[in-house]
Formats: C-alpha cells, sequence, structure tokens
C-alpha cells in the first residue's frame, strides 16, 4: 500500500481546483462574460501586450482611470484567477508584493510581472472584488456589484455592435 504525502499548499491548491468547477465559480464566469465592461484606453498601445486589457464594471468606476470608450465592451473568459488583490498576488507570487504607496510606473511593472505570471499558471483573466465583497463571494456565492477585470489576452474582449434594422 502506498502512502500520500501532500504539503498544506498543494491541498489548498486541489481544493481550490475542486472549486473551480463549483456553481459559485461557474456563476462568477457567466455573469462576466454576459456583462458589459467599460474601458479606458491606454495612452501607449503596446500596454495591452505587456499587462493585459483592464475593464471596470461601471462608466463611473472607469473615469478613475481616464476618459472611458463611449460604448462598453464584452468578454468572453473561462480561466480567470479571482479574488481581492492580497490573494491574487499571493497565488501569482507566494507572497503580498505590492503596498499602499506603490507609483503608477511601478504598479504597471507589477501588472506586467502578474499578467506573465498568470499566463504561465494557465489563467485567461484576473477578476479582482474588494477584500470584503471576495469574502462574501467565497461564502455565499453573493456577486459583487463592483469589479475590476483585467484580459490578460485582448483578443478576448470584442466591442459591443449595435445592430439597426432597416425599414424596406
Amino acid at each position: 500500500m502506498y502512502e500520500l504525502s501532500i504539503s498544506a499548499e498543494t491541498a489548498r491548491c486541489i481544493i481550490t481546483a475542486m472549486k473551480k468547477g463549483g456553481v459559485f465559480f461557474e456563476s462568477l464566469v457567466a455573469h462576466v462574460n454576459r456583462k458589459e465592461w467599460w474601458h479606458v484606453p491606454p495612452r501607449d498601445p503596446s500596454a495591452y501586450g505587456k499587462r493585459g486589457k483592464f475593464l471596470a464594471s461601471s462608466f463611473r468606476e472607469a473615469e478613475f482611470w481616464g476618459r472611458p470608450l463611449d460604448e462598453p465592451q464584452r468578454v468572453a473568459i473561462s480561466k480567470p484567477l479571482i479574488g481581492d488583490e492580497e490573494t491574487i498576488e499571493k497565488k501569482l507570487f507566494g507572497r503580498r508584493v505590492s503596498s499602499e504607496d506603490i507609483t503608477i510606473e511601478e504598479r504597471w511593472k507589477l501588472d506586467a510581472k502578474m499578467r506573465s505570471a498568470a499566463l504561465k499558471k494557465g489563467y485567461d483573466s484576473l477578476v479582482l472584488m474588494a477584500p470584503n465583497a471576495f469574502a462574501e463571494f467565497k461564502s455565499t456565492g453573493k456577486l459583487p456589484r463592483s469589479m475590476e477585470l483585467n484580459v490578460l489576452n485582448a483578443g478576448s474582449v470584442a466591442m459591443r455592435v449595435k445592430t439597426q434594422s432597416v425599414a424596406s
């Protein structure tokens, strides 16, 4: 008979993987995919390849970063890493790497590292929630009203096109 010995971190990863098939995970992915997201284009178009494409759950939240596009966008994600900032950083790097006094340039560098680490681990996006909202989501499955989304492969984002019927 063989004895299986695994570390606590490995067990936590296995439990996380099992929860991914759960109802909470699936409902969040479905919600993200049917929701309209708001985007503020970066000054540097090559930023998408470096850091991913950031989207906000409301026009007002997107305004924090500048002038959002006039039309919302939809996404198609399937393997997001979900959490608050601390949880996401710990999952990607094993520890918290950001701080409250991080500069914007340092933030951009960290975003690029997060994108690279997440893609290497098989994620296609990062879904960021406030710590309290993430705790409630984990315990009850309640979807927060406010979320940030980083789509790591910008090809997964499509502009919502309004169709007009032409009267004949």
